[in-house]
């Protein structure tokens, strides 16, 4: 691995581990139902086609990552307004057709709803080639997986790709030029939606904000990680960032049942805000969720200048 300016390079472990005897035995039980409802509705989507890609279709590797990985994750819906960790997990295919989302709708349902799985799971799927690529590249998204992760399943032993370690100057390069893209384009959101609203158009103000939420969380992930998952799910965002940082859990209450129905409203609004008759939202949701995301924006705003005065120090900049 190249040694960045003043540290040694010393070599890096690939080896992730695969116990999960630190975790109660009814997260096992749950992990072991993950992997099964990953691998029936893989297996089910490839079933009976003629192309060539499919009918070669493997799953190469699932693997937890996370707070769950880690030993850090929070099981207590009561406490942190509601705030509980999710199961977050990469699916490494053998071919980047295999990771289009239309391969896994189908899986993701599946675990939201079976009674098997109480804890909600994030999935991101991609292509072994692309996984290599991004330790290439150095995204630190997957070089922190790769050290952090537990291997829930595996084809074979083959290992990923050597990281790169970014030099410090290349870093906070790379992290300014995406806080400074991203998060401007959600504060644009933000004040169209205000305008949408201000003249009662409240379907195209909920579709807005879920943009002006989508873009925040893009820009918090890209700034702190160089990777952001290509999703327009925002409980999956949600999940992801705040599990970098529990600051964010404060932005969305969870202790009422109206702050949930209607966080649910805004993650819907992406399709059928534009595209559904039936979709309503009503003055009282909007307003809350408008006051929710500019707080969320706050916060967001406050940890990427963290981010950015960390890596500007240690690249030697101010």
């Amino acid at each position: 691995m190249p040694a960045v300016d003043g540290e040694s390079s010393l070599p890096y472990r690939l080896d992730m581990r695969s116990s999960l005897e630190y975790l109660p035995e009814k997260k096992q039980r749950e992990l072991a139902r993950v992997v099964e409802i990953i691998h029936e509705e893989f297996a089910d989507a490839l079933d009976g086609s003629s192309a060539a890609f499919k009918k070669r279709g493997r799953i190469l590797k699932i693997i937890l990552f996370g707070s769950y990985a880690r030993g850090t994750f929070v099981d207590e819906p009561h406490t942190m307004k509601g705030y509980r960790s999710d199961y977050d997990i990469l699916v490494i295919v053998n071919s980047k057709k295999l990771s289009e989302p239309g391969f896994w709708d189908k899986a993701t349902d599946r675990l939201m709803w079976d009674k098997g799985v109480s804890t909600p799971v994030g999935l991101i799927v991609h292509g072994a080639r692309e996984v290599n690529n991004f330790l290439a590249d150095g995204q630190y998204f997957f070089v922190d997986l790769l050290r952090e992760g537990i291997v829930l399943y595996e084809l074979d032993d083959r290992p990923l790709a050597e990281p790169k370690r970014l030099s410090p100057a290349d870093a906070f390069r790379v992290a300014k030029e995406h806080f400074e893209r991203q998060f401007e384009s959600a504060a644009e959101f933000r004040q169209l939606a205000v305008y949408a609203g201000g003249n009662a158009w409240r379907n195209r103000a909920a579709f807005l904000l879920h943009q002006a939420v989508e873009s925040a969380y893009s820009a918090f992930l890209l700034t702190l990680t160089n990777y952001s998952p290509p999703s327009h799910n925002l409980k999956f965002l949600r999940g992801l960032a705040e599990d970098r940082d529990r600051r964010l859990v404060e932005a969305w209450p969870r202790d009422q049942h109206r702050f949930t129905a209607w966080y649910n409203i805004l993650n819907e609004a992406y399709v059928k805000a534009r595209y559904s008759k039936h979709f309503e939202i009503t003055k009282e949701a909007l307003d809350w969720l408008l006051e929710r995301t500019e707080h969320l924006h706050r916060v967001v705003e406050t940890i990427g200048k963290e981010r950015l005065a960390e890596l500007a120090q240690a690249s030697g900049g101010k």
